[in-house]
């Protein structure tokens, strides 16, 4: 009984990343396709940047983390350099005055990543493994997790990290791929990432890619 029960479930989830692959293909088939891939681009040329505009990159991503993707990007725009010689209190006001829902805290570790600005363009380049390079972040910049640090390296250009965040998984589930989770360990980070890199080459597109196509499949937007 169980095994049919499994093999009915294995079925649903075939359907159902078909389902998905064939909304992907519409998307890629339309002028949305010139969005990503703009966006794309603009992403790879960042890592190009010196280690300030890293590092502004890197500040846009800890402002994310449990808060709206696109305020966040407003708040890097009006702070600009800020982010690179403001001191905490300052910073930590402007996150207030600006609407940041944890301006204190991010205020904090914005300011405690600074420590690392120059090393992380080192970091970036010395990593040979993927993986590596995403714990390092994890380690060592505060507010960083799995998700934070996907984000930020598919923002300089890397293609091959999964960001799980709300949309993501609430796209996942809403297409049966995944059950609804109580928390999001490492482990299960790494197996959703898994699938959906088997989504991306299913559908020829990077993991970078897939992600802004789902985003746009449930926001009806293309950030960053």
């Amino acid at each position: 009984m169980r095994n049919i029960e499994q093999g009915v479930t294995m079925q649903n989830k075939l359907g159902s990343g078909k389902k998905l692959l064939e909304k992907i293909e519409m998307l890629k088939n339309s002028n949305i396709k010139n969005v990503v891939d703009e966006r794309i681009k603009q992403f790879k040329e960042i890592r190009n940047q010196p280690s300030s505009e890293l590092f502004k990159e890197l500040a846009y991503c800890i402002l994310c983390a449990n808060f709206n993707a696109e305020r966040s990007m407003n708040i890097q725009k009006v702070i600009g350099d800020g982010f690179l010689y403001w001191p905490e209190k300052r910073l930590a006001k402007e996150l207030k005055a600006l609407g940041h829902r944890f301006p204190n805290t991010r205020a904090k570790y914005i300011v405690d990543a600074r420590k690392k600005m120059k090393l992380l363009e080192s970091k970036i380049s010395s990593f040979n493994n993927k993986q590596e390079l995403r714990d390092w972040l994890v380690a060592e910049i505060k507010g960083f997790g799995m998700k934070e640090s996907s984000h930020f390296l598919r923002n300089i250009g890397f293609s091959d990290y999964a960001i799980l965040d709300f949309h993501i998984i609430s796209m996942l589930i809403k297409f049966g791929l995944i059950e609804r989770l109580s928390t999001l360990t490492k482990r299960r980070y790494l197996e959703i990432e898994t699938l959906l890199r088997s989504i991306a080459e299913k559908a020829n597109t990077s993991l970078a890619e897939l992600d802004l196509y789902l985003w746009f499949m449930e926001t009806g937007k293309i950030l960053k």
